[in-house]
């Protein structure tokens, strides 16, 4: 999970002129302070730390892929097309069918619905096929120090990427994920990963990358921990048309309304949640206007993930899809008679 970089562009003339996999020097001064104040924080020894740095690789690709202009900004319906396709939906069925059991007991311990666990996944890796081709070591390495304008967070990353290696027992050498450093089928930063990552299967590791019980119990813990209620919905639809919006910023996650305030400002949406609860009026831009929804704690839940409004709404519609989905596949199965028990 890597929400959102809001990454300061360089110019041209900033990018490091870096040679194609050059290794790091653990005597460059930065890299030496690292190397002695990670040691001195955490107990590592200085020496196989500096070893360790000393492999891995300072990428120019990594650079390029951070530092390039941001594409066109996608509309919202531009952007729900690219994750809302039929093999997107139907191989999370399909993932279901497969992984039932891991699903289901991660949804009984966090209380986050099995499809919205699968929506996740789907949308991050499309279920663990792009989870990643950089060595993780050598994307936040690169970043922490040949990219000073995100230099201090990922110098954090790739402290915590280090400690995670020591804790789960990982050859920090391995790892494979984003060109930022995310890992795994639910893309989680090294910091997640010590905070939230679950051993679903408590089989003494926290595997993200190939144990599925892992992947699902993880999500649902993050989940969990920003706020997500169980058994409330995520959005609603919403008519936005002649409401007083004045003061609101229909374009930032935050639970600042109520559904009693936004009925009183004329906004209309259909729920059973009580007035009192928190809420807040989404604004999708599609063609020449918006599409509104109402969101609630599950919505600003999804939002701690990425913090794009796009992404969480691109999540809620996916779990939809694949609940749907999920649910023709049964009734088919029991009209023809070969309903699983």
């Amino acid at each position: 999970m890597f929400p959102l970089l809001a990454c300061a562009l360089l110019a041209p003339g900033l990018l490091p002129s870096v040679a194609a996999g050059q290794a790091f020097d653990p005597g460059r001064d930065d890299i030496a302070a690292f190397i002695a104040e990670v040691a001195h924080k955490h107990g590592f020894e200085p020496g196989p730390l500096a070893a360790t740095l000393s492999r891995a690789e300072s990428r120019p690709s990594i650079l390029t892929a951070i530092a390039k202009p941001a594409e066109r900004t996608l509309t919202w319906d531009e952007y729900r097309a690219r994750f809302l396709v039929e093999r997107r939906i139907q191989r999370g069925v399909a993932v279901h069918a497969e992984r039932r059991t891991e699903l289901e007991q991660a949804q009984a311990a966090s209380g986050v619905p099995v499809d919205v666990l699968l929506a996740i996944v789907g949308v991050e890796t499309f279920y663990g096929e792009n989870t990643g081709k950089h060595r993780v070591i050598d994307a936040l390495a690169t970043l922490a120090f040949d990219y000073p304008p995100r230099a201090p967070y990922f110098r954090g990353e790739l402290e915590q990427f280090l400690l995670m290696a020591r804790d789960e027992q990982l050859d920090p050498l391995a790892p494979l994920g984003s060109y930022a450093g995310a890992m795994g089928v639910p893309q989680f930063m090294p910091t997640s990963f010590r905070k939230w990552a679950v051993d679903g299967d408590a089989d003494g590791r926290r595997d993200l990358w190939q144990d599925w019980a892992d992947v699902f119990a993880s999500v649902g813990n993050y989940l969990q921990v920003h706020g997500w209620r169980a058994g409330e919905p995520v959005t609603v639809p919403a008519d936005a048309a002649g409401a007083d919006l004045s003061g609101l910023d229909t374009a930032r996650a935050a639970l600042t309304e109520t559904v009693g305030s936004l009925r009183r400002r004329g906004v209309q949406f259909e729920t059973n949640l009580p007035p009192e609860t928190p809420a807040m009026l989404v604004g999708l831009r599609v063609g020449f206007g918006n599409e509104f929804r109402v969101g609630f704690a599950n919505f600003y839940a999804i939002t701690r993930y990425n913090r794009s409004l796009m992404y969480a709404s691109a999540v809620s519609d996916l779990a939809d899809a694949i609940a749907a989905a999920r649910a023709a596949a049964d009734a088919a199965a029991t009209a023809s008679g070969t309903a699983s028990p």
